[in-house]
């Protein structure tokens, strides 16, 4: 009898594809969890799977990258646009049974959705950030449980003709994803504007990837650089982001537009109003909402 040889992938999928009930014809059935696997890359977004962290790279002072292999390594975790992954570790109170509560966070990968053997998430260790402090301590060869993919905004090339983007610190991780996804679609006559505040030049994550961009399409996608606390020689903005900057870089208010924001929660209030408590988009407020921006013309990551 001739041995079967099974795949790496295959071996995660292996005793733990759930059945899915047989329905009528003519009624929509949900994806089994081998069939969501396969097509991510392992990853399942209803239950959560331990993923290896094969590599460590520092990006700033406090914030470093983490590359998470998969088994197989030609695969890719295929994330659609835009789209998030949520981190499970039980580093949270203790409980009656002596465990700890799980904390669960949302990260956006960096990584190209097509990457091959690995996807990649950039993470700032915060002083009260539990999450990010667990991260600050991870090792490579540690495993961390991760789910997803959690849609956040379903992308379609050419939905917008243009796109404004305000992102602060680790919030330009979403801004990345579809930034990358427009710009790698010759198809994709959108164009990107973004500006991206941070406190420090040394605090610009991402920088690298950005100017070059900028550079390779000048025409579809800009950046502007704003610092709280800039150095005596730098040229870009300065202080934090004002209305008149919104009004110089973004595209006006119009249903051919949409501006996203994502940073953090004092940012988030000035510029448009921090997300509902049950993480809906919530009110929007702030300097967009005096711009003249309607809700539907505002997303907040």
């Amino acid at each position: 009898m001739t041995s079967l040889t099974i795949l790496p992938s295959a071996r995660r999928l292996v005793g733990r594809c759930r059945r899915v009930p047989v329905m009528p014809t003519g009624r929509k059935t949900r994806l089994s969890a081998c069939t969501v696997r396969a097509k991510h890359g392992g990853l399942d977004d209803s239950e959560f799977v331990s993923f290896k962290l094969g590599e460590r790279q520092q990006v700033t002072g406090n914030t470093h990258l983490y590359r998470f292999k998969l088994d197989d390594p030609g695969e890719s975790i295929n994330l659609p646009i835009a789209s998030c992954l949520l981190v499970r570790a039980r580093i949270g109170e203790a409980q009656e049974d002596g465990t700890k509560k799980f904390v669960i966070r949302p990260y956006t990968p960096t990584s190209a959705a097509t990457a091959k053997g690995h996807f990649d998430l950039v993470v700032k260790v915060y002083e009260k950030g539990v999450m990010s402090k667990h991260f600050g301590d991870l090792k490579e060869g540690d495993e961390l449980e991760i789910k997803g993919p959690i849609v956040k905004l379903p992308y379609a090339a050419n939905m917008k003709k243009h796109i404004g983007m305000v992102a602060g610190g680790t919030g330009i991780t979403p801004m990345l994803q579809v930034a990358e996804a427009i710009l790698s679609n010759p198809e994709d006559k959108t164009k990107v504007s973004l500006i991206f505040g941070n406190v420090t030049e040394q605090d610009i994550i991402l920088k690298k990837e950005l100017d070059e961009y900028a550079k390779q399409y000048p025409d579809r996608f800009d950046v502007y650089y704003v610092l709280d606390k800039p150095g005596f020689f730098w040229k870009g903005g300065k202080g934090y982001i004002t209305a008149d900057m919104l009004k110089q870089k973004m595209p006006p208010p119009s249903n051919d537009n949409m501006v996203f924001v994502c940073g953090p929660p004092p940012m988030m209030d000035v510029i448009s109003g921090n997300k509902a408590p049950d993480k809906s988009q919530g009110e929007l407020k702030g300097l967009l909402k005096g711009m003249g921006y309607t809700p539907d013309q505002v997303f907040k990551f």
